[in-house]
């Protein structure tokens, strides 16, 4: 086996992220479908909390949206042949402000008595989808702090930015999930 040339690997790109961002679908469709499966299964019981989420994740999913935006700015940037890394750095905030909101959702979970163990297996849902979401958050803010410091390299031009479209595809891709999962969580109670 012969190692990739350096076009070889830039074709193997795209493609790669395509494969992980449907493996990272199906889990989340599986866990929803376990949430669902386990509602259905305790409802008639009536052993399933209904408990509204905390105001954090609502803000949380307006900030997501906000650096989205940043997002598509930066690349317009580079587009223009200006520089990303200011409509990046915008966005990597936004995306640690993301994190923030929702450990501030957390402990508002906590703070109401509703812990991930022991509390309902609703409560125990919560945590599991919105805690395995963080986990893709901080993969794409490292994603992030690469791209700017690639931008700050001055790596990306005008008609060379597929490292720049790669970070955004991921990111508004972890953008969408998470605005599935709040709308999911949010509203099959």
């Amino acid at each position: 086996m012969g190692t990739l040339t350096r076009d070889e690997k830039r074709r193997v790109r795209k493609p790669l992220l395509w494969i992980g961002i449907a493996s990272i679908t199906m889990t989340f469709a599986g866990l929803t479908s376990g949430y669902v499966v386990s509602r259905s299964a305790l409802l008639p019981q009536n052993n399933w909390l209904q408990f509204n989420l905390p105001a954090q994740f609502y803000w949380a999913t307006g900030v997501m949206l906000l650096s989205s935006l940043f997002m598509v700015w930066a690349k317009r940037q580079v587009k223009q042949g200006k520089s990303a890394t200011g409509g990046l750095v915008l966005a990597l905030l936004c995306g640690l402000t993301f994190v923030f909101l929702q450990l501030m959702g957390a402990q508002a979970l906590v703070d109401k008595g509703l812990h991930f163990t022991g509390t309902n297996t609703a409560v125990s849902w919560v945590y599991v989808i919105a805690g395995l979401h963080w986990l893709h958050i901080v993969s794409g803010l490292i994603v992030l702090m690469v791209t700017i410091y690639q931008s700050q390299k001055g790596v990306y031009t005008s008609t060379g930015h597929e490292g720049l479209d790669l970070s955004a595809i991921y990111w508004h891709f972890l953008d969408l999930l998470w605005i599935y999962l709040f709308i999911f969580l949010a509203f099959i109670r």
